[in-house]
């Protein structure tokens, strides 16, 4: 069963927060996860190590359903990827924001 490939838009939190980590020298291992599980996003939303599952404390731009996928597992002060599906019915996902674990 081949997997269904989305395309990615950032809200203007979710750009700022990429936009630190490229700008941060002493974050490398952390852009490199971010940017490895939102490729892995694209492709392969269950992919085991992106850990991808509903997260109940946040609520989309129009109030969907929020997810976490994990950049980093095992790690005090993990980032975390907290996205939703769409806007529409395309193969969209607006990632809100990349951060540490809140």
């Amino acid at each position: 069963m081949k997997n269904e490939e989305f395309n990615l838009r950032y809200t203007k939190n979710a750009e700022d927060d990429l936009w630190e980590l490229i700008a941060d020298k002493s974050k490398v291992a952390v852009r490199k996860a971010v940017i490895k599980s939102l490729k892995l996003m694209v492709s392969n939303l269950k992919y085991p190590s992106l850990n991808t599952h509903k997260y109940d404390d946040m609520e989309g731009l129009n109030g969907e359903e929020v997810f976490e996928s994990y950049a980093q597992n095992n790690t005090p002060g993990a980032f975390k990827i907290f996205w939703h599906y769409g806007p529409g019915k395309k193969k969209i996902i607006t990632i809100l924001l990349i951060s540490p674990h809140p």
